[in-house]
């Protein structure tokens, strides 16, 4: 095989080992059996062109052509042409596919499902990448710059991954970085044999004649390369943040795609803002509502219910989600024994209220909403899809008001098994204090409904707990153990001890997220503010359902049902649910006079209103946020520049003033020899630092096809390089920088506009940058070793003189 083909296919096998790292995040390996596949005919069809042999431009658009066939052929074959040949009909398609699978991968948790959308951006990601790898590292011949885009393919995996980086996974994407590395190196010494002049005299300025140095190899060149990209491949991962929820979870509102139906999804955990809104000094309005009931004590909004607790945080579970059905199926365990009443409530939410989830009361049985809205049975909750949040929504939701007797949830029969086995499960290493402690509290308990009780008024009443918000909110079992102890904590910290020690004792239980009722208006709406933010736990009960308890003192209002003087009663029919023109409550909020004092005192009575408050929806922002996006704008707009600069200033340094000694004679000749080299490279003519000056002067002559001036220039250059080397006495030449520059005039006249192009914006010579680095830190790390070296031998000596 020659050296070009090992290198292609090297380059293969790195990319395939660097996509790896996106295993955990995408269900079954169906799309990596593709991604090998069609990469592989990808870079065939690189190895053919080059064969050919073709212009290095033209075997990179060949290869992006092949890849587009292969995408089109697996992912939009009935719209093409033969089933292979894209058309207007094609590209239309792949960018349906794309737009769903953006909104998949912000919707769905990891692993995520492999749909189409999903399984079109990954495979094409991999043929993007593998194509860019190929192009430079086999093309072009420049295979260390080559590990950016594998770095940026692992980096994105290892960030967005739940657990971070696996070692495993970077291990495969280092392992095809250095195979890559060390195919280059194999390939350029079969070609040129050893390059004399290290990668640290390079970035001086002096060239390959720099008298003294040690020759080194270009492996050892990318052995160093290979340890600075690794070294950085560790460094980005562990300084992305850590995402929950979604696979994009954290670019903010999540985007659900597909048609409604089936699928997974994971809902962002809504404790990250909890604390904050419950310490805010500005207490905002989200919700309004209006209902016929006038008892609105127990209509608390719900949106998500937390069912997994697995030592350091509560979460909710990857669930089946479907469309909204025209009536919402009946409570899971709720039995027509109990007593119901329906009630129909309208709600309007702010427009700076952006939640994907649907705040509702509990349990709900038909929602009229707009826009595109799933549900998802287990939790009883309803989440936007196709991107829709609450942010300035009205719906309207019918819910029922259950009504259990204390006697009721006293004889309710043991949950199923599989129910109790899923909501009863804890960590192995929950502390056994947690257990003792609930079983201490409920001591003398006769069934789950009295300790559900007793536990509740512990926290609340006898167990001398304090309600303060600005505990730290941790809540896995070492905060559980804090709170415990140390007895202050919010409603975080109260529903998930109540839920996690009622599981200890067998009682099923989770955890909901929502809000409190909130307070009334004179208009007679409620208002729902971002202090009203809640958490309380629920607990199973067979034949009454999820049942909602409140620990938490001086926070909501604690269930007739909960209560140790709860009157026995028998069942009562359910109320039958009825709807008329008369008592359907308005869908718009009306306007009052009335405004809550927090806002009154910030002046921001109109913007209360949810269903007026566009102006309202940038008052929370931040005087910082405009200069800062624009300054983020801008330095994103300065990256692809960088090579231009760094090439300007290295130019400016080469050939600035004239030196006068004797070395600086020696120093600036060969740095506007250097210059020259560099400026020949950057128009597509490699260096060659096995010739001498003559030869190589010779060389740019003849592939740059200069003529008169720059021809002369170039061999004055030359002359002098030779002159300061071997002379025993160097005299000083003038004219060095005007040379320079003919040099660099005459290059770009024989050069395409490409060429061109690409000397300007991306400069190959700017891999010195990257040697200097290697140097720089290979010095920095000699420096260290000597000096703890020196220090460890003094530390060793001290005692010795002690005993003198």
């Amino acid at each position: 095989m020659s050296g070009r083909g090992r290198l292609a296919l090297c380059a293969y096998a790195a990319t395939l080992m660097a996509a790896c790292a996106l295993l955990p995040l995408i269900d079954g390996v169906g799309w990596l059996v593709q991604a090998v596949f069609l990469l592989g005919v990808q870079s065939g069809a690189g190895a053919l062109a080059r064969r050919v042999p073709l212009a290095r431009p033209l075997t990179v658009v060949a290869q992006a052509l092949t890849g587009l066939l292969l995408l089109t052929w697996v992912f939009a074959r009935d719209h093409a042409l033969l089933g292979v040949v894209p058309g207007p009909q094609t590209l239309g398609r792949l960018h349906e596919l794309l737009l769903a699978g953006g909104e998949d991968i912000g919707k769905y948790a990891a692993p995520a499902p492999s749909t189409d959308g999903i399984s079109l951006m990954v495979v094409g990601g991999v043929l993007v990448i593998g194509l860019t790898v190929d192009a430079m590292a086999v093309t072009f011949r420049s295979a260390a710059p080559a590990g950016l885009p594998l770095l940026a393919l692992y980096s994105v995996a290892a960030g967005l991954a739940d657990d971070g980086a696996n070692w495993l996974w970077f291990l495969l994407a280092a392992s095809g970085y250095l195979l890559l590395l060390l195919a280059d190196g194999r390939d350029r010494l079969s070609r040129w044999g050893r390059v004399f002049g290290t990668p640290a005299s390079r970035a001086r300025g002096a060239g390959a004649f720099e008298t003294g140095s040690a020759p080194v190899a270009p492996l050892r060149t990318g052995r160093r390369i290979g340890v600075l990209a690794l070294g950085v491949a560790l460094a980005v991962p562990a300084g992305l943040p850590a995402l929950e929820g979604g696979l994009l979870a954290g670019m903010g509102t999540g985007k659900g795609g597909g048609d409604g139906g089936g699928g997974t999804i994971s809902a962002v955990n809504p404790l990250v803002s909890l604390q904050d809104n419950l310490n805010q000094p500005d207490n905002r309005e989200v919700i309004r509502y209006r209902t016929r009931e006038k008892n609105t004590d127990q209509l608390y909004l719900r949106i998500v219910a937390l069912d997994r607790f697995d030592g350091t945080t509560w979460k909710s579970s990857q669930r089946k989600v479907t469309g909204i059905p025209e009536r919402l199926p009946r409570p899971l365990g709720l039995s027509g024994a109990v007593s119901t009443k329906e009630i129909t409530t309208s709600f309007s939410a702010a427009q700076y209220y952006e939640q994907n989830w649907l705040p509702m009361p509990f349990p709900a049985t038909d929602v009229d909403i707009d826009g595109r809205w799933r549900f998802e049975p287990a939790g009883r909750t309803v989440v936007g899809d196709q991107g829709k949040n609450t942010g300035g929504m009205r719906y309207v939701v019918d819910s029922l008001l259950v009504r259990p007797t204390a006697k009721q949830l006293a004889d309710a029969p043991a949950a199923p098994e599989a129910l109790r086995r899923e909501y009863t499960r804890v960590p192995d290493d929950l502390p056994a204090v947690v257990e003792e402690t609930a079983q201490q509290v409920t001591r003398g308990a006769a069934n789950d409904h009295e300790r559900a009780v007793m536990l509740q008024k512990w926290f609340s009443e006898d167990g001398g707990f304090v309600y303060d918000t600005t505990v730290e909110s941790g809540t896995g079992i070492n905060a559980i153990t804090r709170f415990l102890q140390q007895k202050q904590g919010f409603c975080v910290h109260f529903s998930f001890s109540m839920a996690a020690m009622a599981r200890t004792l067998g009682i099923p239980a989770r955890v909901a997220v929502g809000f409190t009722p909130g307070s009334p208006r004179a208009d007679g709406t409620m208002s729902v503010t971002t202090n009203d933010a809640h958490a309380w736990p629920e607990l199973y009960f067979e034949g009454v359902g999820w049942t909602r308890f409140e620990p938490t003192p001086s926070r909501g209002s604690q269930p007739d049902y909960s209560l140790d003087e709860t009157p026995d009663g028998g069942p009562s029919s359910p109320a039958e649910p009825t709807k008329s023109a008369s008592d359907a409550p308005s869908a718009a909020p009306s306007t009052s006079n009335s405004c809550p004092p927090e806002l009154r005192r910030l002046n921001d009575c109109e913007a209360a209103a949810p269903a007026d408050v566009d102006t309202a929806a940038g008052s929370g922002g931040s005087g910082w946020t405009a200069p800062l996006i624009g300054l983020v704008v801008l330095l994103a707009a300065a990256v692809p520049l960088l090579p231009l600069l760094w090439r300007l200033r290295r130019t400016a340094r080469r050939l600035g003033s004239p030196g006068r000694g004797a070395e600086d004679v020696r120093s600036r000749t060969l740095a506007a020899w250097l210059e020259v080299s560099d400026t020949a490279w950057d128009h597509g003519i490699a260096p060659d630092d096995s010739r001498t000056p003559r030869q190589t002067a010779a060389g740019i002559v003849r592939l740059g096809r200069l003529e008169g001036e720059a021809a002369a220039a170039v061999h004055r250059i030359a002359d002098a390089v030779e002159q300061v080397l071997y002379a025993p006495r160097p005299r000083p030449v003038t004219g060095l920088a005007d040379d320079a520059a003919r040099v660099r005039q005459g290059l770009r006249a024989g050069a395409g506009r490409g060429v061109r192009l690409r000397a300007l914006l991306l400069p190959r010579s700017t891999v010195r940058a990257v040697w200097a680095f290697s140097a720089g830190w290979t010095a920095l790390m000699d420096r260290w070793r000597r000096w703890s070296e020196a220090r460890r031998a003094a530390l060793l000596r001290r005692p010795s003189r002690q005993r003198s």
